[in-house]
């Protein structure tokens, strides 16, 4: 089993990689499957199910698809030119992607949410069909955005997990179990195993400039978090948070006074800085989502500036081995709000971010899997219930938390010895048992939980 690093981090933009990213994904590809048709095409339509019809307005797929469909991708995004192109879609009612020429599409009529048609391969579907002048379907395909930013076609979601079509890995493990086994028989670490089945794919500046890469956008969305402050877009009238708590964090610091607990609010302001960010759908990281993209870069920028013993240096350790762990969760469970609420997502990237704190605070493999399996047992069972489908409330404060938990439990980790009682594959397993019993309304529907419960306005 191999996932990339570059999987589990991709640069993107907000405010959803599931609702978002996926979706502009998926009509790209939809683009690139008409181009190599033998047909001519004349229009082209679309419909969102399930999650993606409930959450699509607040998350912004109906904008992510169309843009999808002109031929902008999340990577490359740039936002002036979206808003010109969008524009110029709804006064023409057509799009012109590039070797396809003039097509007909009216965002108005031609993407339909569809709130009745559940798809069978997972709660994030969507269908995509081109139409010859007298509006005939000549072509049609169904995509299912399954979390991170991932996109899998019908047929791809049926083939299975094993799918990997590269050549062999070093160490292939599929569980944290063989993880632990190839790290003992190999003196490595999981950094460096992860390390080598990346370069068995690839170059070492390949790998070195992407993860400096990741890095970089990462930092640079905390520090847009922590200097922008004003109301959040989509109506809930949410207030911009971090950059006063990291400015009075600021004015505080030197103090004597100040309670220990306090390093808690400098995390929480790092995690809140990139998920306001997203929220207001600026450029971020899946780490391994969007709604949990706070977590990962908010540890690193504790470690950095709060542990005395940190080095820039120790970066890649960190993602690598947060990767490795990411890895784990989706191949065995999911990654996915829509298919196993919050725990997916939050719960995931804490347990990624513990696992590289561990890695580069001097722990064993073994106490790098302790401390994944702490942070994700203490999120089982969380709830997607995000409030008028919108990734702030309670999305935002809940990155903050996951990172305060992400680094205790690396903590706990390193006060042991790694032998603890609940395997991180038994903790995997019961996310994906829970997720599966889990009500759909939890399930980033808002139809359920604080969604419900909580004024919209």
């Amino acid at each position: 089993m191999f996932l990339s690093v570059f999987d589990m981090f991709k640069i993107g933009i907000g405010p959803s990689s599931s609702h978002t990213m996926g979706p502009m994904v998926a009509a790209a590809r939809f683009l690139d499957a008409m181009r190599a048709s033998e047909h001519r095409f004349a229009g082209v339509k679309g419909s969102l199910h399930g999650s993606l019809a409930f959450t699509g307005a607040g998350h912004a797929t109906d904008r992510a698809v169309i843009l999808g469909l002109a031929g902008f991708e999340p990577e490359s995004y740039d936002a002036e030119a979206a808003e010109a192109a969008l524009e110029e879609i709804r006064d023409r009612r057509t799009i012109s992607p590039d070797g396809l020429g003039t097509l007909a599409f009216d965002p108005g009529t031609d993407l339909a949410f569809d709130y009745d048609t559940a798809l069978p391969g997972h709660a994030n579907g969507m269908r995509l069909w081109a139409t010859d002048a007298q509006g005939d379907t000549l072509l049609q395909e169904t995509y299912y955005s399954i979390g991170g930013g991932f996109v899998l076609t019908e047929a791809e979601l049926e083939a299975g997990r094993d799918t990997d079509v590269g050549p062999p890995v070093p160490y292939p493990f599929k569980s944290a179990a063989e993880m632990l086994e190839m790290a003992t028989a190999s003196g490595l670490s999981v950094a460096q195993m992860k390390r080598a089945n990346e370069l068995s794919r690839g170059g070492t500046a390949k790998l070195d400039d992407g993860i400096k890469r990741i890095w970089q956008v990462m930092e640079d969305c905390i520090d847009r978090g922590l200097s922008t402050d004003g109301i959040l877009p989509g109506g809930l009238k949410v207030r911009r948070r971090a950059k006063p708590i990291h400015d009075a964090l600021q004015a505080e610091r030197g103090r004597n006074l100040d309670a220990p607990h306090m390093i808690n609010d400098w995390m929480a302001a790092y995690a809140m800085a990139v998920n306001e960010e997203n929220a207001a759908g600026g450029q971020v990281v899946t780490a391994p989502t969007n709604g949990a993209a706070g977590v990962v870069p908010a540890v690193i920028r504790y470690w950095l500036d709060h542990v005395p013993s940190a080095s820039r240096d120790r970066i890649p350790d960190f993602l690598l081995t947060a990767s490795a762990i990411g890895g784990l969760v989706k191949y065995n469970a999911s990654i996915s709000g829509a298919e196993a609420g919050c725990q997916a997502e939050v719960g995931s990237a804490s347990a990624m971010a513990a696992a590289g704190l561990c890695a580069v605070m001097g722990g064993t493999p073994a106490q790098i899997e302790n401390a994944a399996e702490i942070a994700l047992e203490h999120h089982l069972g969380m709830t997607c219930d995000p409030v008028r489908g919108l990734v702030q409330v309670p999305c935002i404060e809940r990155n903050g938390l996951g990172a305060v938990k992400a680094v205790t439990a690396a903590s706990l980790a390193l006060r042991g010895d790694g032998v603890h009682l609940v395997p991180l594959d038994a903790c995997i397993e019961t996310m994906r048992q829970v997720g599966a019993d889990m009500a759909e309304k939890y399930k980033e529907t808002s139809l359920g939980g604080l969604a419900v419960n909580v004024p919209n306005c």
